[in-house]
């Protein structure tokens, strides 16, 4: 093999001075070489995709949040799945004597685009191999599945900033009053734990009072109550027990927040936090300004996720003594129902009670 090539050369025929055709060469590179023994070590790549997968749909939020009950399989990056939605049944008005409409409610069945991707390719020396007495790689897809669930959750996050319905977001929001204020870039609502005291700058806004403000803009697009989460970061969690449910007989718990750290259910919203959520500076439409976040509300089918690991595999270095790891997870999200979804820009008020 030439210097420097990443082929196998033929060799030239010295009586004719020509080369073979290249299918008569054996095109196997690098010669000789011996195959990955880490099955042999514990570390099967088939059996560890599916643990990933598994690992990352009980870590996301988004797999609390959305819908991921889809048929088909995903094989790879540009497949087709079909998401599941529930249907509208009609209901219609009875009197005596009357023959019964029949309605023949549709499947409700979408299809959803898995156009999204994440991978990860890293390299363990033979030395390094050697030397530890860990089983690295696996260590290794451990925390690519951890960081695979941050970067697609952070991903997903702000790619919803600005999909609520219009009626579910703003200054005006409510499609029944359009009076509910839920804050918008630039006149976010500034948060704090308690009510704010008289001489408050009228920006200021309790905790409860914005979560209850959310639960309205859901009840005026009748979305059912069974099932609402809201995904808040963790500063705002803490403002809520510093609240008033700090007290355990307010918040309907045997034991108060401030004990167990559990927030559990709050006007019927299961409550989530993330640090992934859209915050600082971004450029749109939507936008935000610096010191603002968003807290996102709603019901699983206002939005549609689907994920897989598609390719988990380890081959040879062909230029170093080595083995490669690397994965490849693909994913896609919709969001199709944007009235079951709510939006509020908020602000951390770190001087509670003082204006400017």
């Amino acid at each position: 093999m030439a210097v420097g090539s990443f082929f196998p050369v033929a060799p030239i025929n010295p009586v004719t001075q020509t080369t073979p055709s290249f299918s008569d060469v054996t095109a196997v590179y690098p010669a000789n070489s011996s195959p990955s023994t880490f099955q042999s070590t514990g570390f099967i790549p088939e059996i560890w995709s599916g643990k990933l997968i598994e690992k990352f749909y009980d870590s996301t939020v988004l797999a609390a949040i959305s819908n991921t009950d889809y048929e088909g399989e995903i094989k790879a990056f540009g497949n087709k799945v079909k998401i599941r939605t529930k249907p509208t049944v009609a209901i219609h008005d009875y009197s005596a004597d009357q023959e019964l409409l029949t309605d023949r409610p549709p499947g409700n069945v979408i299809e959803l685009l898995i156009d999204k991707g994440k991978y990860w390719n890293v390299m363990l020396d033979d030395v390094m191999r050697v030397q530890s007495d860990l089983n690295v790689l696996s260590m290794w897809a451990d925390d690519a599945a951890e960081q695979m669930k941050i970067t697609i959750d952070r991903s997903v996050l702000l790619g919803m900033l600005g999909t609520a319905h219009a009626s579910n977001r703003g200054a005006t929001a409510g499609v029944s009053t359009a009076s509910i204020n839920l804050g918008v870039t630039g006149a976010p609502l500034n948060l704090v734990a308690n009510n704010p005291v008289a001489a408050a700058p009228a920006s200021e806004v309790d905790i409860l009072d914005a979560i209850l403000r959310l639960g309205q803009v859901l009840d005026e697009q009748n979305i059912p109550e069974t099932g609402r989460w809201l995904v808040i970061p963790p500063w705002a969690a803490t403002l809520i027990k510093r609240s008033e449910l700090r007290q355990a007989y307010l918040s309907g718990d045997a034991v108060s927040m401030l004990r167990n750290g559990r927030i559990g259910m709050v006007d019927r919203f299961t409550i989530y936090t993330s640090n992934l959520l859209p915050k600082g500076v971004i450029t749109g439409p939507p936008a935000l300004a610096a010191g603002e976040t968003v807290f996102y509300a709603g019901h699983p089918h206002a939005l549609t996720f689907a994920s897989q690991m598609t390719n988990m595999e380890i081959i040879r270095s062909e230029r170093s003594f080595g083995d490669f790891q690397r994965g490849l997870q693909v994913y896609g999200w919709k969001v199709i129902a944007p009235e079951a979804l709510a939006q509020a820009v908020v602000f951390r008020d770190v001087n509670p009670g003082i204006a400017g």
